[in-house]
């Protein structure tokens, strides 16, 4: 029986770990060393993890990278991040990515935040 997601916030998550899995198979050096890299980069430190993921949730709409988006909304979500915490890092990010950045927050961020509150 093959798994289907509850929402699409789970299908999209769901899609980029299979994809991850076929690429660390077809690249695993590659993968392991980048995997290795963002793990210490995520480590609580002067920052903690809960600031490190709003800061990545930031960039992340900046970039308009919806993977990303969605797995560092998780990310807030999973470091106790309140939704004011995470729309305040969509308004600080709008100011130098501007609508795009909004356009994202007000939408896919906030279906997310809903859809993994539900799980």
């Amino acid at each position: 029986m093959k798994y289907e997601s509850k929402n699409t916030t789970q299908s999209a998550l769901k899609k980029y770990k299979e994809g991850l899995g076929l690429f660390t198979q077809k690249f695993p050096h590659f993968v392991n060393k980048f995997n290795s890299f963002t793990e210490e980069c995520f480590k609580e430190g002067a920052l903690s993890q809960k600031q490190k993921q709003l800061i990545a949730l930031g960039i992340s709409l900046y970039a308009q990278d919806e993977y990303c988006i969605i797995y560092h909304t998780k990310g807030c979500l999973d470091q106790g991040c309140s939704e004011q915490e995470i729309l305040e890092a969509i308004g600080v990010t709008a100011a130098f990515g501007g609508g795009a950045a909004v356009s994202q927050g007000v939408t896919l961020v906030q279906e997310c935040i809903q859809e993994l509150n539900q799980s």
